[in-house]
Order: structure tokens, then C-alpha cells, then sequence
């Protein structure tokens, strides 16, 4: 009788063994695939999907738009009227590209630091390539240029959630309040591990 519980332990011990390292090392083996537009800007995909009326709206807000722009054909009597204002776009503040944290995490890309209107930012990655892997983040990191694993430990950072694909494009809302200009470079990090996979410096 005690061989058997014995027995049957073990077994269950085997199974959860091979369903933590299939957790564990799946990711290594399959991409996920994100497509984000920029924030604001609808893909070709949800305009197929949207009504006439809200077309419509988008349509008279980009020509409003546009009827702020200064008119070179304008009667000499206008010339000294100012422009009527447009809204401010976003504003590019800082940028970098990922490059590989070693010869097995591998990573390249681009990463984009936005303040959109208002006091919002946004960190936006463009054609993102990373080795896949459990448990990855996005930080916005204190250091400069972090090279190891220990560079990040070390270093203040603030997480922007987790990685939505290891391929792709994607946006990463920062949270309010934070100061970006505090913060020198975006990595990809492996939470469960403590383990750098790729690193962008950022540079204005």
C-alpha cells in the first residue's frame, strides 16, 4: 500500500515537472506577433471595421487640420493675420535601437520615447525582434548603456508591463507622473530570472 502512494507521488512529481519546464522553455520556441498602431492612429484594419459616421468625423477632423495650415495663396491683405492654431502632435524625446545582451538573448528594433498631447508618454517599438522567453518586461532603465543583467539590478527602472510579442510593433503607455528624462534606456527583462535580453540606449 505505501509503495503505491509512493508510486503515485512520484508520478505527479514527474508530471508538474514537465509542465513547469514546458512553461519555462515553450516561449523559446514560439514568436508572437504584435501589430500596434501609433496611439491614436487607426489601423488599416479598424477603419475597414468602422461606420460611415465615424469616417466621416475623422475625415472633418483632418481637414480642420489642414485649414490651419497656411494658405500660400492667400490675398496679400492676410498676410500679416497670424495662422489660426493647430494641436500640437507628439513629440519625439528620445530614441535608440536594441541590440543583443548576449550570444543567446538576441534583440533589435527600435525604441521610441513620445510625449503625446497633454502629459502623457508613450514608449513605441518598431520593428521589435527578441529571442522569446517567460516572464518578460519592458523597463525604462536609470543606466545609460546596460551591458549585463547586473546593470539593470542595479539601476533604477520603471516597468511598463509585460512584453506584448517578441516580434513587431507595440506601445507602451509610461505611468503618470514618471519624469522619462530620468531614464536613459528601454530594455527587454526577463522577471523570472532576473535576466537581460536585449537593451536600447536612448539618446535625444
Amino acid at each position: 500500500m505505501n509503495r503505491k502512494i509512493l508510486y503515485t507521488g512520484g508520478a505527479v512529481g514527474v508530471v508538474v515537472f514537465a509542465v513547469v519546464a514546458w512553461v519555462l522553455v515553450s516561449p523559446l520556441f514560439i514568436d508572437q506577433v504584435v501589430e500596434e498602431a501609433f496611439p491614436g492612429v487607426p489601423t488599416p484594419a479598424a477603419l475597414a471595421e468602422m461606420s460611415e459616421e465615424r469616417k466621416a468625423d475623422i475625415a472633418t477632423d483632418v481637414l480642420t487640420a489642414a485649414l490651419g495650415m497656411p494658405d500660400h495663396a492667400m490675398d496679400e491683405t492676410m498676410d500679416d493675420m497670424p495662422a489660426p492654431a493647430t494641436p500640437a502632435g507628439p513629440e519625439l524625446l528620445a530614441s535608440g535601437q536594441f541590440r543583443d545582451a548576449d550570444s543567446i538573448h538576441k534583440g533589435s528594433g527600435d525604441a521610441k520615447l513620445f510625449k503625446l498631447t497633454g502629459s502623457d508618454s508613450v514608449l513605441r517599438l518598431e520593428n521589435l525582434k527578441v529571442t522569446n522567453g517567460p516572464d518578460l518586461r519592458i523597463y525604462l532603465v536609470r543606466h545609460p548603456d546596460p551591458t549585463e543583467s547586473g546593470d539593470v539590478k542595479d539601476s533604477e527602472f520603471v516597468d511598463l508591463g509585460p512584453l506584448k510579442g517578441n516580434i513587431g510593433n507595440q506601445n507602451y503607455t509610461v505611468p503618470a507622473g514618471t519624469d522619462v528624462s530620468q531614464f536613459a534606456s528601454a530594455v527587454v527583462w526577463c522577471r523570472a530570472f532576473g535576466v537581460l535580453f536585449a537593451a536600447a540606449p536612448l539618446a535625444t
